[in-house]
Protein backbone atom coordinates (compact mmCIF):
# COMPACT_ATOMS: atom_id res chain seq x y z
CA UNK A 1 0.00 0.00 0.00
CA UNK A 2 1.37 3.27 -0.98
CA UNK A 3 1.99 5.99 2.10
CA UNK A 4 -0.53 8.59 1.90
CA UNK A 5 1.63 11.95 2.29
CA UNK A 6 -1.46 13.87 2.22
CA UNK A 7 -3.36 12.13 5.73
CA UNK A 8 0.17 12.38 6.85
CA UNK A 9 0.65 16.58 6.07
CA UNK A 10 -3.29 16.71 7.63
CA UNK A 11 -1.98 15.34 10.88
CA UNK A 12 0.92 17.26 11.07
CA UNK A 13 -0.58 20.74 10.15
CA UNK A 14 -3.85 19.69 12.93
CA UNK A 15 -1.13 18.71 16.02
CA UNK A 16 0.66 22.26 14.83
CA UNK A 17 -2.46 23.89 15.56
CA UNK A 18 -2.82 22.05 19.04
CA UNK A 19 0.23 22.66 20.11
CA UNK A 20 0.10 26.73 19.26
CA UNK A 21 -3.10 26.84 20.79
CA UNK A 22 -2.06 25.61 23.78
CA UNK A 23 1.20 28.20 24.01
CA UNK A 24 3.45 25.80 24.31
CA UNK A 25 5.44 26.32 20.76
CA UNK A 26 8.70 28.36 20.26
CA UNK A 27 9.83 30.82 17.80
CA UNK A 28 12.75 28.56 17.02
CA UNK A 29 14.04 24.63 17.78
CA UNK A 30 15.68 21.54 16.81
CA UNK A 31 12.59 19.16 14.73
CA UNK A 32 13.31 15.33 15.65
CA UNK A 33 11.87 13.07 13.28
CA UNK A 34 11.50 9.40 14.45
CA UNK A 35 11.69 6.82 11.81
CA UNK A 36 11.16 3.39 12.58
CA UNK A 37 12.00 0.12 10.45
CA UNK A 38 9.62 -1.85 8.45
CA UNK A 39 11.14 -3.85 6.23
CA UNK A 40 12.75 -6.92 7.14
CA UNK A 41 16.91 -6.25 7.49
CA UNK A 42 16.66 -2.33 7.13
CA UNK A 43 20.02 -0.97 7.70
CA UNK A 44 19.50 2.58 9.56
CA UNK A 45 23.13 3.36 8.43
CA UNK A 46 22.29 3.77 4.42
CA UNK A 47 19.19 5.98 5.83
CA UNK A 48 20.63 7.71 7.79
CA UNK A 49 23.68 8.96 5.67
CA UNK A 50 21.02 10.34 2.79
CA UNK A 51 19.44 12.04 5.32
CA UNK A 52 22.87 13.67 6.44
CA UNK A 53 22.91 14.93 3.45
CA UNK A 54 19.97 16.60 3.53
CA UNK A 55 21.04 18.63 6.75
CA UNK A 56 19.62 16.38 9.25
CA UNK A 57 22.05 15.17 12.13
CA UNK A 58 20.89 11.22 12.94
CA UNK A 59 20.84 9.41 15.94
CA UNK A 60 20.17 5.42 15.91
CA UNK A 61 17.95 4.80 19.57
CA UNK A 62 18.14 1.10 20.95
CA UNK A 63 15.63 0.82 23.62
CA UNK A 64 16.52 -0.26 27.26
CA UNK A 65 14.42 -0.96 30.23
CA UNK A 66 14.23 2.76 31.09
CA UNK A 67 13.12 3.48 27.52
CA UNK A 68 9.19 3.80 26.51
CA UNK A 69 9.92 2.55 23.32
CA UNK A 70 9.52 -0.91 22.06
CA UNK A 71 11.89 -1.36 19.27
CA UNK A 72 15.02 0.33 18.29
CA UNK A 73 14.34 3.83 15.53
CA UNK A 74 16.17 6.61 14.18
CA UNK A 75 15.77 10.22 14.87
CA UNK A 76 16.53 12.57 12.22
CA UNK A 77 16.88 16.02 13.56
CA UNK A 78 17.05 19.18 11.58
CA UNK A 79 18.44 21.99 14.31
CA UNK A 80 17.32 25.21 15.00
CA UNK A 81 14.46 25.73 12.66
CA UNK A 82 11.65 28.76 12.33
CA UNK A 83 8.38 26.60 13.90
CA UNK A 84 5.35 26.89 11.49
CA UNK A 85 3.14 24.10 10.36
CA UNK A 86 4.46 23.93 7.11
CA UNK A 87 7.88 24.62 7.69
CA UNK A 88 7.83 21.25 10.26
CA UNK A 89 6.39 19.43 7.25
CA UNK A 90 8.90 20.50 4.92
CA UNK A 91 11.63 18.27 6.55
CA UNK A 92 9.08 15.83 7.45
CA UNK A 93 8.35 14.77 3.77
CA UNK A 94 12.01 14.77 3.55
CA UNK A 95 12.59 12.46 5.40
CA UNK A 96 9.42 10.43 5.17
CA UNK A 97 10.15 9.73 1.38
CA UNK A 98 14.15 9.08 2.35
CA UNK A 99 12.63 6.41 5.14
CA UNK A 100 10.30 4.70 3.00
CA UNK A 101 13.00 4.12 0.17
CA UNK A 102 15.33 2.35 2.88
CA UNK A 103 12.46 0.50 4.21
CA UNK A 104 11.46 2.79 7.31
CA UNK A 105 8.62 4.54 7.94
CA UNK A 106 7.38 7.97 9.31
CA UNK A 107 6.47 7.89 13.30
CA UNK A 108 5.81 11.41 14.23
CA UNK A 109 8.12 14.58 15.17
CA UNK A 110 8.94 16.59 18.31
CA UNK A 111 10.65 20.06 19.04
CA UNK A 112 13.48 20.60 21.43
CA UNK A 113 13.87 24.53 22.06
CA UNK A 114 16.74 25.32 25.10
Amino acid sequence: MAHDFDAQRAETQRAYREMRDEGDLPEVADVDYFLVPEADGADWRPLAEALSVEGFDCEWIEPDAEDDADRPYLVATLPDQLISAEGIWIGEEIAARCALDHGFAPDGWGLLSD
